[in-house]
């Protein structure tokens, strides 16, 4: 059986400000970031079954990013946690801001990671996550890789 590779790609608009960083990215920006999400398995041989052919409905792919990444991150202000940052993120919440703290520095890169814990969690049994690519800009973007990663 030919193991094939599915993607979809999502958009969103997130702010984020990176504590202690000595460069503009210190204050709080934001970002149309683009996350093209691929998966990896084997289409489904069952004649009788309604998704014969697919690896993943991309609308089933479409369920589970945005239930765990754009529609959390999608207009929200991303803050470390663990920085005094949480002090600006108490205030904006008081003030009816969509504020999602989070336990990392929010780059890209640790950004990437966590959406590949979330999304892998929630992927049928019978494929997995192959790579993720997340642009922050269109010149700048993070990739994840599942082999990279074993």
């Amino acid at each position: 059986m030919a193991k094939i590779r599915v993607t979809k790609q999502f958009t969103f608009e997130t702010a984020h400000a990176l504590y202690g960083y000595d460069g503009k990215c210190k204050n709080i920006h934001g970002h149309s970031y683009k996350l093209d999400v691929t998966v990896i398995g084997d289409p489904i041989t069952d004649t009788s079954h309604v998704k014969c052919g697919m690896v993943i409905d991309f609308g089933d792919l479409k369920k589970i990013v945005k239930s765990e990444v754009v529609d959390v991150w999608d207009h929200a202000i991303i803050l470390n946690r663990n920085t005094p940052h949480s002090e600006l993120a108490a205030y904006l919440i008081e003030k009816g801001n969509h504020v999602v703290l989070v336990d990392y520095q929010p780059t890209s890169e640790k950004m990437i990671e966590d959406f590949a814990h979330k999304i892998s969690a929630k992927l049928p049994s019978n494929m997995h996550l192959h790579s993720l690519k997340l642009r922050e800009t269109e010149t700048a973007f993070a990739e994840w890789y599942a082999a990279d990663n074993l």
